[in-house]
């Protein structure tokens, strides 16, 4: 069981990778029993879990590139919702 947000930094799973679909044009988490269809957000926030960073760093990130506020509560919840699918890790 991964440690959570408070406590890791998240990256993307063993079993799972981030690409895009020619087919569907938009970038797809893939993972042994399917996928998920993402969209551009959800992509950029799994583009920078690389398990460097905590999830207010990519809040931060995110909140400078596209000029928002607030959203370090929705990058946890969207990583926590992955997390409970074995799709994202947290590394301490």
């Amino acid at each position: 069981m991964s440690p959570g947000p408070a406590a890791g930094l998240p990256r993307i799973a063993p079993k799972a990778r981030l690409q895009w679909d020619e087919v569907r044009k938009r970038h797809v988490l893939l993972y042994p029993e399917g996928l998920v269809a993402l969209n551009e957000t959800g992509a950029a926030i799994l583009r920078l879990c690389d398990g460097s960073r905590s999830v207010a760093d990519v809040a931060a990130t995110l909140t400078q590139r596209y000029q928002t506020e607030g959203i370090e509560r929705d990058v946890g919840a969207f990583l926590d919702g992955l997390a409970a699918k074995g799709l994202v890790t947290y590394e301490t």
